[in-house]
């Protein structure tokens, strides 16, 4: 199946005027308030190295905190906090793991319990027509509210990304009709006995930001993201998973074309002030070619090879500089956000 080119909802940015007056209109959820939520979670992250907010959609998996969203909701943030909608009550949150990849990812509250968890259907036996409802912090305003629709395909793949972090092929999605918003990112896929059955992470909103709700819609089937969770609950880390904290290098990159006879690799568009990076002589315009002796043609291969190091771990990074020279240093990386 040839694949779609879309983009990802955004982890709503906080600062973004247009989607606030947008969000004003949007109706509140049917459910009704309880003093342990529904099973559903607002996310607020802080990008801290960005100076920025965003916003998401979280499914309870655990009476003790465990929440399932999309990486590319907490993706760059340096702290997470997650809401409870009908209580108000909020928790700080630390990322268990991801797979950057899928667009999974695990959250653990801090000090939460008791919370109601979403019940869960099965992914495996759902049929084109079905009718489904995606419930999320639509417009990042904090309330929960539904999108309703029908399932209009099954295993689908798309290219999926968004403007500051490149993108990645999903596969095996749930294809729905329902007009999703930004801030749904993350959030539930319900059937129509209120079981979970995916997780909203990605419409069809164009090339740029989008304030308006999108015509296609796709959910990851909740059989896989919870394959997934129970991967990262295990501890056993791969080239696609991440589990722990996350090592740092202190770049932002992009794919970079040949230089001369060279491969591409990362193209550094921004280096942070005194992180590992800056501090090994790094700079906007470099080329990273290798990380650890072994090189890497592009961004993803450059964000593969960090991932399978940890914080604190001692790594050789070789590059080429803006006059075409090679350079190489020995770097300790730092404790940083989720990539």
């Amino acid at each position: 199946m040839s694949a779609v080119k879309i983009f990802k909802l955004p982890a709503l940015a906080a600062f973004v005027a247009a989607v606030a007056a947008v969000a004003a209109s949007l109706a509140f959820a049917s459910h009704s308030a309880t003093p342990i939520g529904n099973g559903i979670v607002n996310i607020r992250t802080t990008l801290g190295y960005q100076q920025g907010a965003a916003a998401g959609t979280g499914i309870v998996l655990t009476s003790d905190g465990e929440v399932l969203t999309n990486n590319h909701v907490i993706r760059g943030s340096t702290s997470v906090r997650v809401t409870i909608p009908q209580t108000g009550r909020s928790y700080t949150a630390k990322v268990v793991g991801y797979d950057v990849a899928d667009d999974v990812a695990l959250l653990q509250l801090n000090g939460a319990s008791n919370l109601r968890t979403a019940t869960r259907g099965d992914s495996t036996k759902l049929h084109v027509g079905d009718h489904v409802t995606a419930t999320g912090n639509a417009g990042g305003t904090g309330r929960l509210s539904n999108a309703s629709g029908r399932i209009t395909g099954l295993g689908k793949t798309i290219t999926a990304g968004d403007e500051q972090n490149g993108s990645e092929q999903l596969t095996g999605l749930i294809e729905t009709d329902a007009q999703l918003q930004p801030g749904d990112s993350g959030g539930p896929l319900f059937d129509s006995h209120h079981r979970v059955i995916g997780m909203n992470t990605a419409a069809s909103v164009g090339f740029s930001f989008q304030t308006t709700a999108a015509t296609d819609a796709y959910a990851i089937g909740i059989n896989k993201a919870v394959r997934l969770v129970e991967q990262i609950e295990s501890g056993a880390a791969t080239a696609r998973v991440h589990v722990g904290e996350t090592p740092f290098l202190g770049v932002s990159i992009s794919d970079a074309g040949g230089l001369g006879d060279s491969p591409g690799g990362g193209l550094v568009g921004g280096v942070v002030p005194g992180s590992p990076a800056s501090k090994a002589g790094l700079g906007q315009g470099d080329v990273i070619i290798a990380v650890g002796g072994k090189r890497v043609a592009s961004s993803r291969d450059l964000l593969s090879a960090l991932l399978a190091k940890t914080p604190g771990a001692t790594v050789s990074v070789t590059w080429v500089d803006g006059f075409g020279n090679q350079q190489s240093a020995s770097v300790t990386l730092a404790n940083g956000p989720a990539l």
